[in-house]
């Protein structure tokens, strides 16, 4: 067999987990490599070197989501109903624990220093979706947030929590026979605070803020038959992608909301915020309308759609709003159980961690896979893409990045690799000046990084795009 026709393989394998690895995130630039298990511990791996920098127990139970803040401070999000904020920075790493959950011995790990804790609901196996406090911030630079995570009382329903006053600013709630709440989404368009939810009975909903109205359903579809594992947004903010736990996966549509205007000082309960429910007449009428997304996902075919999205409005009794239903694009994989869908700081692709132990990737524009990794034996349930372009590491930056084709996965996209060399020899000194250290940080930050956890406690780490 030529080495062309080789299969792709991994650039190298993190050994430390004993436990399941559910979550995974690059922060910090793309110097580190946070990945967290199903018995609560977190690594953070040096990829300059390969090994690990700090080692702690954060949760008592399962890992459900990881998050950079900033660079010195990062987010776990666990089963034991807690929601933590950790400082990180390089320092803070000197007094921790190297020693991994899977290597042997007693020794009691100390903890990072606590910043902010949250008592949440985790009984939806549902991430936490991070946001800045504006559509003008950063979220990596800035000092506040907001949090989206399920509603403590009504698996249905969503709170919105601010940090670090740990206040909760808004409970959302858009119907009440979906289900529990699967995955999150929130984020600012056009200047609209808007959450994107997943549910149980396969149902998607994007919901925006006004300050007149309170949180109004912009779309609604239900392309799947399984609850919905995970979604994400594109990096130009057009679209969003949702994988389920059929072979589903779809494209949908982001309506673009016109600023808010400012008519005044809002009233308290605005302040607190406000709860949206849509009634069940609405509901039942837009249930009799058949949904072009529902007979594609029950067809066995593999189908790829592109239509013209479709409105409906509300009910009498409410504010006539248009709210479309129709999905971009509905693709049947014929592989069920793909999650922890992430699309690329480019824009250009998204992977998927299937439970049949491959890793898949997925051009962005034409939703068809350009490449299938296989390295575990068993089912893989986390998966990550490293910031790429000078927009790494910056989600604001990444909002402007552009989605305009994919290249071959066989090996390094060439055409960026020229472009990227071209604009940093005016500022990045030759490699023959560089030490050492200096080039792996450099290697480390510039790779295409594509982390996978598997159900086998290793993490492998793939450098082909």
């Amino acid at each position: 067999m030529s080495v062309e026709d080789r299969p792709p393989q991994p650039k190298s394998i993190l050994r430390g987990h004993k436990a399941s690895v559910h979550a995974a995130a690059f922060v910090r630039g793309n110097e580190r490599l946070l990945t967290g298990d199903a018995d609560g511990f977190v690594i953070a791996w040096d990829l300059t070197i390969m090994r690990p920098r700090a080692v702690w127990q954060a949760h008592s139970n399962a890992l459900l989501g990881l998050s950079g803040w900033g660079h010195e401070r990062v987010v776990t999000h666990g089963r034991d109903n807690k929601l933590i904020v950790w400082k990180l920075g390089p320092h803070d790493e000197e007094r921790l624990s190297t020693t991994l959950p899977l290597d042997p011995g007693s020794e009691t790990r100390p903890q990072p220093w606590i910043l902010h804790m949250l008592e949440i609901n985790t009984m939806n196996f549902c991430s936490f979706s991070p946001c800045p406090t504006s559509a003008h911030l950063s979220f990596e630079t800035s000092a506040e947030m907001l949090v989206a995570v399920p509603n403590t009382l009504a698996s249905e329903a969503i709170d919105i929590f601010h940090l670090p006053s740990q206040e909760r600013h808004h409970t959302v709630k858009v119907g009440d026979n979906n289900g529990m709440v699967m995955a999150l989404s929130l984020l600012y368009l056009a200047e609209s605070l808007t959450l994107i939810a997943g549910y149980e009975n396969g149902r998607t909903l994007v919901s925006q803020l006004s300050i007149q109205r309170g949180w109004e359903v912009k779309y609604q579809a239900k392309c799947h038959s399984q609850p919905i594992l995970s979604l994400d947004v594109s990096p130009s903010r057009e679209y969003f992608l949702t994988s389920s736990a059929d072979a589903i996966i779809a494209k949908h549509p982001l309506p673009l909301a016109k600023p808010p205007r400012e008519t005044g000082s809002a009233t308290s309960s605005e302040k607190k915020g406000v709860i949206a429910d849509i009634s069940d007449a609405t509901s039942a009428k837009t249930a009799t309308k058949p949904l072009l997304s529902v007979a594609l996902a029950a067809q066995h075919q593999p189908v790829s759609t592109s239509t013209t999205p479709q409105t409906t409005n509300a009910g009498a009794g409410e504010a006539q709003v248009a709210i479309t239903a129709e999905p971009l694009k509905v693709v049947n994989t014929k592989h069920a159980g793909q999650q922890s869908l992430q699309v690329r700081s480019d824009g250009r692709v998204f992977v998927t961690a299937g439970w049949d132990s491959k890793i898949r990737v997925y051009s962005s524009k034409t939703m068809k896979g350009v490449a299938v990794l296989k390295w575990h034996q068993v089912g893989c349930y986390a998966a990550a893409f490293a910031g790429v372009g000078p927009a790494a590491g910056d989600q604001s930056a990444r909002a402007l990045a552009t989605n305009d084709g994919v290249a071959s996965a066989t090996g390094n996209i060439e055409t960026d690799s020229k472009q990227q060399q071209g604009s940093e020899s005016a500022v990045v000194p030759k490699l023959v000046e560089l030490s050492v250290r200096d080039k792996r940080i450099r290697q480390a930050k510039s790779a295409h990084w594509l982390a996978a956890g598997s159900k086998d406690g290793k993490v492998s780490l793939w450098d082909i795009f």
